[in-house]
């Protein structure tokens, strides 16, 4: 029996007024790393999101672990964009990590030692418990990315939600970043990366959602990445993909 923990149904998002999502129907598995494809302003945020709940849906059926994002939120974590985060935002490493606690604490109970031991647990594991008393904004891109993957790793989620996270970030925190995911999808997680660079995908995902507002193809890499199943999605730039040494598997 296939253990479905995402279900969507005939998703719409509107964003500023555009429909940004139109139609999209398709059902996760447990234990797969996923990314979400697609040409600038295809929707892969806005998809994303949508799951969340962090933005409104117009139509359509979203089930994470067979209920509603709110009555999952606990299980479910979120790595946003580095460019929706303030770096400024007075903050030690240590404590934004162990913001990644507080949803498996009691109402009004403050961190304690063991919630401590464990954020310090989850900086190890990034290769930045050496930074565990830096402010935030001291840190390179890829040292705040891989700080904010610790804060997810604390929430100890079922699911994991990554937008763009190799934006920015050095190819030793991207190597590491992966490492990661992919240890997460073998414990039994399931890890949905919004991506970008699709000369990696083949060796990062399981499968991949191929977006553009629409759903053009869901499935293994071999099977979105066929030619007339990529060029759909990016049409005029499919010659641009293969200039790129873009190989289809």
């Amino acid at each position: 029996m296939i253990d479905s923990v995402i279900i969507i149904e005939d998703l719409h998002v509107s964003y500023y007024g555009n429909e940004a999502v139109k139609g999209v129907s398709l059902s996760v598995e447990r234990g797969k790393l996923v990314g979400i494809i697609g040409p600038n302003g295809a929707g892969k945020s806005t998809f994303l999101k949508s799951m969340l709940h962090l933005i409104p849906s117009d139509k359509g059926s979203i089930k994470i672990l067979g209920k509603n994002m709110k009555e999952v939120r606990k299980k479910v974590a979120y790595v946003p964009q580095r460019s929706d985060i303030d770096w400024d935002f007075p903050i030690t490493v240590l404590d934004a990590v162990l913001i990644g606690t507080y949803p498996l604490l009691r109402l009004f109970q403050r961190p304690k030692k063991k919630q401590r031991e464990w954020a310090l647990h989850c900086l190890e594991r990034v290769g930045m418990k050496d930074f565990a008393r830096r402010q935030i904004g001291e840190l390179s891109g890829g040292q705040q990315q891989r700080v904010f993957l610790a804060r997810a790793l604390a929430q100890n989620a079922e699911i994991f939600f990554l937008d763009e996270p190799f934006v920015g970030v050095d190819v030793s925190s991207e190597e590491t970043i992966v490492q990661i995911l992919k240890e997460l999808c073998r414990s039994g997680k399931t890890v949905i990366v919004v991506h970008h660079d699709l000369s990696k995908a083949n060796d990062y995902f399981d499968q991949l959602i191929l977006l553009n507002k629409e759903l053009i193809g869901f499935g293994t890499v071999a099977e979105v990445f066929q030619p007339e199943v990529i060029g759909r999605a990016y049409s005029s730039q499919f010659n641009w993909l293969n200039e790129m040494g873009v190989s289809m598997p």
